[in-house]
């Protein structure tokens, strides 16, 4: 879940002054040839304690409490499906229990050195006893079955025990994959022989009988190897990946499961993963522009990011794999074993660099290939905007994925800059009314949230914020001009969290706007600051400490309650086929708890006569909807079948059971199937950039054809229609609330 920023720099540097005073009385001064992993993370978890207590909105006690905390998270962190630890291994664990608030202190490793050097020596005789389980056929004709309810499962009390729980995890694993093969054999089969006997289309015929020519009909025994080696191929993936992984991402592990101790959303960003966030949160970065991945012992070119340099060179391509890389005229090193992060960290490099790949073509062909690197924007990562008719009207969407920004360029991008100009094009484009889709929009930075919903009002108060100790501070949107005083709905799903709370309260306190959507949002009230831990320790050469994320203060709605644990309450709910599995804040465990404080003063929109209509007419709508009834019984259907975690490993009644699912699956397939035929287009902008851009043109599309089988689309479109009667005939004339009133509110 991406954080909310505090954009206040005079609240961080409180933070940062009382830190480095105190700081300096036990700062490190290490050279490289005395610096060591051990003393890196001793220092590491000094500073990671001190800034915490000192600059946490509500730090908790360390105490024993604390300690069984850290110990539960972590160990489930360590082994989640338990198949590497024994019962003996947590007995002996088990002593730290209540000791890791005293080690924590003490700067002592022993804990975690123990679990660290234990989890090695078991994930190699894991690798061990995987391979025999692959080595020979199974036999799925026993009557046996497997609890896939980890939580519950005790450890494996013997080597024997946890030998039986990877077999039948595998096992499990290879019948499903086993099933599907043989489903696809059979439909196949099937499809040839109906064409055999019925007259169909000859191109689709063809389709068929080279279908049938290239899957001829194979032995159970040979799917069954075939599974088998595919399945054993994952695992062997999978492992690579984790050696891949090093004392200090395992020591990340650790850290983490102390700082989410204090709140969840408090933890610490190693080097790389403070570099990840800083590009998540920007949309930004300075390199070549490929996503890469590991495969096997080689990385590979998985895509390019459209308008990057490597997109731009029309050289590389998804699918090439990186041998070697060389910067400018140095010789070039050989990657082939790296981690891929290592291999990242090679390709990637300041604007105007030069980097050479030696890559291993798609066709077998070896080729050098220089690009010069440069800013690459991650498209997906910005906001854009949809034009659809509907009923001889014309109505914008604007979806935001985050709330995006670059704290290190004023004049970069930002979410606020862009959804503005998105609103000033629907604007010329002559739209009647704007949905704003903050769907799966996990947050990011305070400010943008001011500038957009300031996009919405003449002015006024936007959010409240808290510090510890302090008195509260209003942020308001002070320019009186509205960018669109037209009909607003705002969609929000139980994924919006964050600074899409905010902006949902914001433009619901005000009745700005309708907020539509599952029955309530994340509910993530709380504000964190990143703060760079290099800058505590003087000469330090035990290399990039990397930061903390920690939670600072707590933000309020302009009525005064708190998003924390409550989140925003949709005014008109659709259902949602997960409408009723534990998603939320208030599912985790940990989580600060919801309070309110005295209400803003602010003025309420006027112009929404029809507002309490558009409402009543939507729920009609929803309650008379059988798509919408099938989402609710679909919902209904996936919260029971959660709670079912045992499954039979004999074939015939695995292949019954999930018979019987799929045939209960296949009431709920119009709900996938659904059409609402409406016409989404881009905005003449996009249109011109699409001509020359083909990738971002694949895009558009896609994301244009998702909304035309989006049913929650379709009736935040129908409640714009609703709003428009008399919302475009008044003029936009705010209304003073009383202060008692707004307590009400």
């Amino acid at each position: 879940m991406n954080t909310i920023l505090n954009f206040m720099k005079r609240h961080y540097k409180i933070i940062l002054v009382v830190v480095f005073i105190s700081v300096t009385l036990f700062a490190f001064k290490l050279n490289a040839s005395k610096a060591s992993d051990p003393e890196k993370d001793k220092l590491l978890l000094e500073l990671l304690t001190f800034v915490i207590e000192k600059g946490h909105y509500s730090p908790a006690t360390i105490d024993d409490d604390f300690s069984k905390g850290i110990y539960k998270d972590y160990i489930e962190a360590l082994d989640p499906s338990k198949r590497f630890f024994l019962q003996a291994d947590i007995n002996e664990f088990s002593k730290y229990e209540t000791q890791l608030d005293d080690q924590l202190l003490n700067k002592d490793l022993t804990f975690f050195s123990l679990t660290y050097d234990r989890l090695m020596k078991r994930m190699e005789e894991s690798k061990v006893i995987y391979k025999d389980v692959f080595s020979r056929p199974f036999d799925y004709s026993i009557d046996e079955s497997f609890n896939v309810d980890y939580e519950k499962a005790p450890y494996a009390a013997t080597v024997a025990e946890l030998k039986e729980r990877w077999r039948k995890q595998i096992k499990l694993s290879t019948l499903s994959s086993l099933t599907d093969r043989i489903k696809t054999q059979e439909s196949v089969g099937k499809a040839t022989d109906e064409s055999a006997k019925t007259t169909v289309d000859p191109a689709e015929k063809a389709k068929i009988e080279k279908s049938s020519e290239n899957n001829t009909p194979k032995t159970f025994a040979e799917l069954e190897k075939e599974t088998r080696e595919s399945a054993k191929k994952s695992l062997d993936e999978y492992f690579g990946f984790m050696n891949d992984l090093d004392r200090n991402d395992w020591f990340s592990v650790y850290i983490n499961s102390i700082t989410a101790r204090f709140d969840p959303h408090t933890n610490y960003f190693a080097a790389e993963e403070k570099e990840r966030f800083d590009v998540s949160i920007s949309g930004i970065l300075e390199g070549i522009g490929a996503r890469l991945q590991k495969k096997n012992d080689l990385t590979e070119i998985s895509e390019l990011i459209s308008g990057g340099p490597a997109w731009r060179g029309k050289q590389l391509e998804a699918g090439d794999l990186i041998m070697k890389v060389g910067q400018g005229n140095g010789e070039a090193v050989d990657v082939v074993g790296m981690r891929l992060d290592d291999v990242v960290k090679k390709i990637k490099g300041p604007k105007g660099s030069e980097v050479r790949l030696t890559v291993k073509k798609v066709d077998g062909t070896i080729k050098v290939i220089s690009i010069v690197r440069d800013i690459v924007e991650i498209e997906e990562t910005y906001a854009k905007s949809s034009i659809v008719n509907k009923n001889g009207l014309k109505y914008g969407v604007i979806y935001l994925p985050k709330f995006y920004i670059n704290f290190e360029n004023k004049d970069g991008r930002d979410a606020g800059k862009d959804i503005a100009i998105e609103v000033d094009r629907l604007k010329q484009a002559g739209v009647n009314g704007i949905v704003l889709d903050v769907r799966d929009d996990g947050g990011g930075s305070l400010s943008t949230v001011v500038d957009i919903a300031g996009l919405f009002i003449e002015q006024g108060p936007i959010v409240q914020i808290k510090s510890a100790g302090r008195k509260k501070e209003v942020l308001y949107d002070r320019d009186k001009k509205i960018e669109w005083d037209g009909p607003l709905v705002i969609m929000v799903n139980s994924f919006s969290a964050s600074a899409s709370e905010i902006l949902a309260a914001a433009i619901q306190d005000y009745k700005r706007g309708i907020i539509i959507g599952s029955k309530q949002t994340y509910g993530k009230g709380t504000v964190q600051n990143v703060i760079d831990l290099n800058q505590f320790v003087r000469s330090s050469s035990v290399g990039d400490l990397g930061a903390i994320k920690t939670t600072t203060q707590k933000f309020y709605r302009i009525n005064g309650g708190s998003t924390q644990l409550e989140g925003v309450r949709s005014d008109i709910v659709m259902p949602d086929r997960y409408a009723y599995l534990k998603m939320g804040e208030r599912d985790i465990d940990n989580a600060m708890p919801w309070d309110k404080i005295d209400p803003a003063d602010y003025n309420v929109w006027s112009n929404n006569a029809n507002f309490n209509q558009a409402i009543a007419n939507s729920k009609n709508r929803i309650s008379a909807n059988p798509q919408f009834q099938l989402i609710e019984d679909n919902a209904k259907w996936i919260d029971s079948r959660s709670e079912e975690n045992v499954y039979s490993l004999n074939i015939d009644k695995f292949k019954t059971a999930q018979n019987q699912i799929e045939e209960q699956a296949k009431k709920y397939k119009p709900i996938v199937n659904y059409k609402n035929n409406l016409l989404f287009t881009s905005l003449p902008n996009e249109i011109e950039a699409m001509k020359k851009d083909l990738t971002l043109k694949q895009k558009r599309e896609s994301w244009h054809e998702a909304l035309s089988k989006d049913i929650y689309v379709e009736e935040a479109l129908n409640v714009l229609d609703d709003l428009q009667a008399k919302a475009i005939s008044k003029k936009n004339i705010p209304v003073k609330l009383k202060k008692d009133k707004l307590a009400k509110s």
